[in-house]
């Protein structure tokens, strides 16, 4: 799904070459069905299963965004001359990444890129978000992310997001708690990388609003690979989440599956 900011964020579902405006489906039939087919989002091959959300497993195996460092950014092994795309690691890896609260089941801690934001925060969809430091490259962002785990979590609990029942937090109150005590083990960061490579941000909190008629109390999930066909009327749209009343779905999970919609 594509998401666009807006109060409410605004969701397009993509299939093939066909476009549709999931915020004016809101309250009415829905229908997903699976032919069977996946083609790899890179490469195009078909595919009998999907790996790291939407490639064949060659493609997997050899490309650098399948790696596992692009999970633990802090396990980047570029400078040992054994990264799987040095090209594609210099345009994306090797670029400045923000480090971020983000609120959608509770306090996390995140990175992205600077061209993601506000995208990665109604992916994840997160309620609240405050970006709170900026690094030159992705290792940094993960060295920065471990020392955060040391306090907070990373993971977002994906049912307590979708029932909508997450309280607001003061994100600045927890973004200064959070730099006064890690401040030794940042300076120990900035000691290795350098005095600037990690520039705490002057940002104010950023929240989110999504198209739902009513969340659901008991998350129930489809699964296409269990059921290939999907029916419901749509009561709402949350991260990358269509919440009908007969369950929830992730589309994500099933890029590269070939879909036909209903609506």
């Amino acid at each position: 799904m594509a998401i666009e900011p807006g109060s409410p964020a605004r969701y397009v579902l993509r299939a093939g070459d066909a476009r549709l405006d999931l915020n004016a489906c809101l309250g009415k039939p829905l229908s997903l069905e699976w032919t069977g087919a996946i083609a790899c989002t890179h490469c195009g091959r078909a595919t009998k299963k999907s790996f790291a959300q939407g490639h064949c497993y060659p493609c997997f195996k050899k490309l650098a965004q399948c790696d596992t460092c692009i999970m633990k950014p802090e396990l980047c092994h570029f400078f040992e001359g054994t990264c799987r795309e040095p090209d594609w690691a210099e345009r994306h890896c090797f670029q400045p990444h923000v480090v971020y609260l983000a609120n959608a089941s509770g306090l996390k801690v995140g990175i992205t890129r600077a061209s993601q934001m506000p995208t990665r925060w109604l992916d994840q969809g997160a309620v609240q978000a405050l970006p709170i430091l900026e690094v030159d490259t992705r290792q940094q962002s993960g060295f920065v992310e471990v020392l955060f785990k040391e306090q907070v979590s990373d993971r977002t609990n994906w049912r307590a997001m979708l029932k909508g029942t997450t309280e607001l937090l003061d994100l600045a109150a927890e973004r200064d708690r959070l730099l006064e005590r890690l401040g030794s083990g940042l300076d120990n960061l900035r000691e290795r990388f350098g005095a600037d490579a990690i520039r705490v941000l002057d940002a104010a909190p950023l929240s989110f609003e999504y198209p739902v008629l009513e969340f659901p109390t008991k998350v129930v999930s489809h699964n296409l690979d269990k059921n290939p066909r999907v029916d419901g009327t749509l009561l709402g749209i949350k991260g990358q989440y269509l919440i009908l009343d007969s369950g929830v779905i992730n589309l994500r999970k099933f890029t590269g599956y070939e879909v036909r919609v209903a609506a």
